[in-house]
């Protein structure tokens, strides 16, 4: 069979969520932007850096944007004119991010599979992305999740606080990057049922899981697997997580010092990028 011969893959539709939790976020308040979306990391907003990510994407053809409030939007003329050219398209967001998930997905066929990620992933590169959709596709699972090691971003970024959950196979943080196909789009709704205790792991898995689980959790016995497969038997959802290779892809900008250390990433990245550019020359 010839290389043309093979199917090509699927192309997914990336939904961003774009609106603050609250009106007294800290990275607006630190920076002055008009809304967290729109704070400069590095002089870019980082709505537009996610936004170039995913625009870098072979897997991704379309953008849809959940926020923030179209009154806004001139204070961010890039992300206007975006708009306005259907590079990206814009929907209103809701009151909280599991309701404007759910809208957006009203927006997207059903058939196609759809990347969900956040507008303060500053360090989100096209190289993440691609890896974890092909490691998505490869899984056959109705939803997928991104993870990373707390140990690997703690040998990265030491001193970075980052939100763990901790298992007998290690320490866990999330990567703000989920997949679902048409299946896999229930667990939305079970999202809902967690939402306002994701900082709490240990009442999270009490509500959504069980007292049994719970003690595993608390005692240590609890596996990253067994954490899974528990959410798919009660969400009826196939869910199976991504390990991706970078620590950056476990940072997002929610705390001030978050955005301190996006900045000195990449300074020092556009740094190495300079000097290597000066050796070659």
């Amino acid at each position: 069979m010839s290389a043309d011969s093979y199917p090509a893959p699927k192309r997914f539709t990336a939904l961003v969520l774009a609106a603050d939790r609250t009106n007294k976020d800290p990275i607006t308040q630190h920076t002055g932007a008009a809304c967290k979306a729109f704070a400069p990391v590095n002089g870019v907003p980082m709505i537009i850096r996610v936004l170039d990510t995913l625009a870098a994407c072979d897997l991704v053809n379309t953008i849809i944007l959940c926020g923030p409030p179209e009154s806004l939007h001139t204070h961010c003329p890039e992300l206007k004119h975006r708009i306005a050219s259907g590079q990206v398209i814009w929907i209103p967001n809701l009151d909280s991010p599991s309701r404007s998930a759910e809208s957006g997905l009203k927006q997207i066929s059903s058939d196609t599979p759809v990347l969900l990620t956040t507008a303060d992933h500053a360090l989100l590169t096209p190289g993440m992305v691609q890896s974890f959709l092909r490691d998505s596709l490869a899984t056959q699972c109705d939803a997928t999740v991104g993870l990373v090691r707390q140990q690997d971003i703690a040998a990265a970024f030491p001193g970075s606080r980052r939100t763990v959950i901790r298992l007998r196979d290690g320490g866990f943080c999330g990567c703000n990057l989920f997949t679902f196909n048409p299946q896999g789009r229930a667990l939305i709704r079970f999202w809902r049922q967690a939402e306002d205790l994701r900082k709490r792991p240990w009442r999270l898995i009490a509500q959504v899981l069980g007292f049994k689980m719970v003690l595993s959790y608390l005692f240590g016995f609890l596996t990253l697997q067994q954490g899974l497969q528990a959410v798919s038997e009660k969400s009826g959802v196939k869910i199976q997580g991504i390990m991706l290779d970078d620590p950056r892809a476990g940072v997002d900008v929610d705390k001030i010092e978050d955005l301190v250390l996006a900045e000195s990433i990449l300074k020092r990245k556009a740094n190495n990028s300079h000097s290597d550019n000066q050796s070659v020359e």
